[in-house]
């Protein structure tokens, strides 16, 4: 697949790891190509897992069961496939074959630019300007069979910025590891964090009613914004040379986007009463909701909720850290599924995200989600709130094939990843020395804090 590298770190090393990490940085000076991985030149080889026990997510678990990669896609699953003879065969035996883990609230290789905190509307925010590819929690990450995940703004502000949503190819540049034509999301939040934020200034808003104020002043906003376009585009249209622009405004821009369902809007909202507020702003302004994220009281109303068709990324079982978090319950996600919501879990923490497929496994004890369920709740219920559950998620011909390989099964808290592809591709392999990885060089950046929306508590 691709070349080891000749030296590899180890941790029990101390003074071998920061003689390497001097002759690296001498050696980007000298020989740039050492310090970024190779590009790969043509698609992966085919590989065939043989007598795996394949969780597809899709369609129920195959036992003695085969998958074949061929050019980064799945070309067949089932307990015999038509492999050529040439591709890479993996012996699977006694091990399980999973999507790839995603987690569709992350804040991992963000560092402290998680909030742009200086207004409660910032939605020409992107977080691909903040994305630092270096960050060795992408790594952490992936050794935990994470493949994809949606980098989220903070929840200081009611409208915060742009999503960006990654392939966690570690050791690649930064474009190699953008998920490709993936739609586009934008943080909203409601609640506590934007009342603390701001109340502490003594600047709007400060409670509920002032949330709800500056959101439904920034829709308002917005639509006067189309309006004008609008009219200007007529008039272009008519022919009128005369007619006169309208100055552009990036942050109306974004908020014309949401309006015309360009973008997702995914919510932090924990209080039921703030669902249906959310959701009847919604309706006002003529948008839809992709997903509440926390959601730690969706229970009280998921009946409400599943008609809308919005989805849930929530804890497993994290509760009373906050005023918000009273009510949480660890049967919420599988009552809310019960009613017809479709949930997903999520980290919101560079810890948690290398446990995901234990956080599933929780959820056979808390409410009896089935095996079934329980997969789906981290790989293709959080791929369709981000919008690429098309590509990926599930274990279906024509998807990338993003897998990961465990020793036990998954839902078990004895399971370790041992190799995690992605788009047919090698990136992590436990039994490797060293750090697992065949693309790794150079040394990764420690972005260090916690990871968490607001820098404070997290959450």
């Amino acid at each position: 697949m691709h070349r080891r590298p000749p030296l590899r770190l180890r941790q029990h090393r101390p003074i071998l790891q920061i003689v390497l990490a001097l002759a690296t940085a001498i050696g980007c000076l000298v020989l740039p190509a050492v310090c970024f991985p190779e590009q790969a030149s043509s698609p992966p080889q085919d590989i065939v897992f043989k007598n795996a026990t394949v969780m597809t997510a899709s369609h129920g678990t195959i036992e003695h069961g085969s998958v074949w990669v061929h050019a980064g896609k799945i070309a067949g699953v089932g307990t015999s496939v038509n492999a050529p003879a040439d591709a890479v065969a993996v012996d699977a035996t006694g091990q399980w074959l999973t999507p790839g883990i995603i987690d569709p609230h992350s804040h991992s290789a963000l560092d402290s630019d998680v909030n742009e905190a200086t207004s409660p509307v910032t939605p020409s925010m992107h977080m691909i300007d903040a994305f630092d590819n270096r960050d060795k929690a992408l790594y952490q990450a992936l050794a935990g069979g994470v493949t994809t995940e949606l980098l989220l703004h903070g929840s200081a502000n009611m409208i915060g910025g742009q999503a960006v949503v990654i392939k966690n190819k570690v050791g690649l540049d930064r474009d190699a590891m953008l998920f490709p034509n993936a739609h586009g999301s934008i943080k909203f939040a409601s609640g506590e964090n934007p009342k603390r934020v701001y109340g502490s200034r003594n600047q709007l808003p400060s409670t509920r009613m002032g949330n709800f104020e500056v959101m439904r002043q920034a829709f308002e906003d917005a639509k006067e914004y189309m309006a004008s376009w609008d009219g200007y585009n007529a008039k272009v249209a008519k022919g009128d040379k005369d007619a006169v622009a309208p100055k552009r405004d990036l942050k109306l821009d974004a908020l014309a986007d949401v309006l015309r369902g360009k973008l997702y809007v995914q919510i932090h909202c924990y209080r039921a009463d703030e669902f249906l507020t959310e959701e009847a702003i919604a309706h006002e302004y003529g948008y839809k909701i992709r997903a509440f994220h926390h959601a730690l009281e969706m229970y009280k109303v998921a009946d409400k909720i599943a008609p809308e068709n919005t989805a849930i990324a929530t804890f497993a079982d994290w509760w009373g850290y906050k005023d918000e978090a009273w009510d949480a319950i660890p049967w919420n996600a599988v009552m809310s599924m019960r009613e017809g919501v479709k949930v997903a879990l999520k980290s919101d923490s560079n810890d948690h995200i290398r446990r995901l497929n234990q956080e599933a496994g929780k959820m056979v004890h808390y409410g009896g989600a089935t095996e079934d369920e329980a997969i789906r709740m981290v790989t293709l219920n959080p791929a369709w709130i981000i919008g690429v559950d098309d590509h990926t998620g599930s274990i279906d011909v024509g998807k990338d094939a993003d897998l990961v390989l465990w020793n036990k099964d998954p839902l078990s808290t004895y399971a370790r990843a041992q190799k995690v592809y992605i788009d047919g591709d090698l990136f992590f392999d436990a039994s490797l020395p060293g750090l697992g990885t065949p693309h790794f060089k150079g040394v990764m950046h420690d972005a260090g804090g916690f990871g968490g929306e607001d820098g404070e508590d997290g959450q």
